[in-house]
């Protein structure tokens, strides 16, 4: 059987520091995937226009095909760096995008800039664009944007515009501690245990989440601590820390993968704040949709 042959209008591209995700699109809405792992760490400026070959490759024709990019592509180690836009501003802007001069003409790339807060000094690349595209479905949103991950955001919108945001290093700090501190010794390599993360969010919120990290390993010496409740013991500690010095707006949205979103709702809950959850792959096409098409979809 031969499969039939994609021909987008354009190709959605999200880069980040490990993977590379690209949309074939016709018009608003994806119609094809591809995914790589050949993201922005693993690339030197040259190899950025191979790797994206060797993706999107068999969706070009003979023409030239648009290319919107959002993501670490922009950043200064990437393919190029664009500038980065202040806030308070809209997420994204059509016009402002960095056009690249690719060596394969059927490419004509534009990567979309990041986001930059000055006072106190904070950027963001890549989740414009997610926030973007939950604006363009909910316009009147006011309120506190989490965006977690390696780098958790917690972003202040109003009135269609970011306003302020806070990037916390959450995730980065789990798997550094998970991986190169004496808690290597106490934690499993994977798993999770609700109650043990809620009782690792209770003492982050409490204040005691630097306190409570050596006593993982304590009591795992002491009492036999189970490896995975030490595990989401210590993820519980870290998003409660995270909570507690920077409590969201009431009106809060989790933008995410659907487990690492299930775990900040449940942290915010015994914060008691009433969040809801959005799934950031289709809100990505969206807001590069509307850096492509000038801020309409």
């Amino acid at each position: 059987m031969v499969s039939a042959r994609i021909t987008p209008d354009w190709i959605a591209v999200d880069w980040g520091t490990s993977a590379l995700r690209a949309f074939a699109m016709r018009g608003t809405a994806p119609i094809a995937e591809a995914v790589s792992a050949e993201g922005m760490a693993s690339l030197a400026p040259d190899g950025f226009e191979p790797a994206l070959l060797r993706l999107v490759g068999p969706w070009l024709g003979s023409g030239t095909t648009p290319v919107i990019a959002c993501g670490m592509v922009g950043a200064r180690q990437g393919w190029a760096e664009a500038p980065y836009r202040p806030v308070p501003c809209p997420p994204v802007a059509a016009g402002e995008t960095l056009r690249l001069r690719a060596r394969d003409p059927r490419l004509a790339v534009e990567i979309v800039p990041g986001l930059c807060q000055h006072a106190p000094a904070d950027v963001m690349r890549g989740e414009e664009t997610q926030i973007a595209g939950f604006l363009a479905g909910e316009p009147g949103f006011a309120g506190t944007l989490i965006l977690p991950g390696t780098h958790s955001k917690h972003v202040r919108v109003a009135g269609g515009r970011v306003t302020g945001f806070t990037t916390w290093m959450t995730g980065e700090l789990f798997a550094l501690l998970a991986t190169h501190s004496v808690l290597r010794l106490t934690l499993a390599p994977d798993g999770t245990d609700p109650a043990a993360f809620r009782h690792g969010v209770r003492q982050g919120l409490d204040g005691g989440g630097l306190a409570g990290l050596f006593a993982l390993r304590a009591e795992a010496l002491l009492a036999g601590l189970d490896p995975v409740a030490a595990r989401a013991r210590l993820s519980g500690l870290l998003i409660g820390a995270e909570l507690a010095a920077q409590p969201p707006a009431q009106d809060c949205v989790v933008i995410g993968a659907e487990a690492l979103a299930r775990a900040y709702l449940d942290a915010l809950a015994q914060a008691g704040i009433a969040a809801r959850a959005i799934g950031a792959g289709a809100l990505v096409c969206r807001g590069l949709a509307l850096a492509r098409n000038g801020g309409t979809t």
